[in-house]
């Protein structure tokens, strides 16, 4: 069974997406830990509810990236995780994070990158950028987290189109009813090794 740690910085639905197909067998996998640099966020709320690990992991907390990026390593370590999924986490992961883990941190982004992506691309800033550009289709990105934001490998996309009614809210909606089952789909092809996650 594949350990998965998530990191979340507001609501969590694709964090609960992730946690439901785990508890219904859907995933051969369990949450390991829930980080969030928001600690008032709904996804640590939603790992207490689930009897799951959760984190606080930001500066407020540890004081500077340093300390902080070596206690988030720690606790990987501790709960024996495999990959790191970041499911609407709006910060950079630390360097030594990243060496440790590197081929096994994925990030969705809510667009078809390369388009759409970068540092200020998250949220609704990504789909009014979509509509402001009269894109007939958007859609869902799963990569793997880099130095950079948006530039790792790209793993797995699937399309959601974009009507002429939609509004930057509205095509939101649209692309994250679809991230639940798509974070699932792809998560099951790297539990299978189909997406593989060994270092090169």
């Amino acid at each position: 069974m594949m350990n998965i740690a998530v990191f979340a910085s507001h609501n969590g639905s694709d964090l609960q997406a992730i946690i439901d197909a785990c508890q219904s067998g859907v995933l051969d996998a369990s949450v390991c830990a829930v980080f969030s640099n928001n600690g008032s966020s709904m996804a640590l709320e939603r790992a207490r509810n689930a009897g799951i690990a959760s984190y606080h992991a930001s500066v407020k907390i540890y004081g500077d990236d340093d300390t902080l990026n070596d206690k988030v390593l720690e606790l990987l370590e501790q709960h024996n995780t495999d990959i790191v999924f970041l499911a609407g986490y709006l910060k950079k992961m630390g360097n030594k994070v990243l060496r440790k883990y590197q081929n096994r941190i994925f990030n969705i982004h809510p667009a078809l990158l390369p388009k759409y992506g970068g540092e200020g691309m998250y949220g609704i800033h990504v789909h009014q950028a979509v509509i402001d550009a009269h894109e007939k289709e958007s859609g869902i990105t799963i990569h793997r987290a880099s130095e950079n934001y948006d530039e790792g490998e790209i793993v797995a996309q699937t399309i959601v189109p974009v009507s002429d009614a939609d509004t930057a809210e509205s095509l939101a909606a649209k692309i994250l009813e679809r991230e639940h089952t798509f974070i699932v789909e792809t998560l099951k092809k790297i539990v299978a090794g189909e997406i593989s996650t060994e270092k090169p």
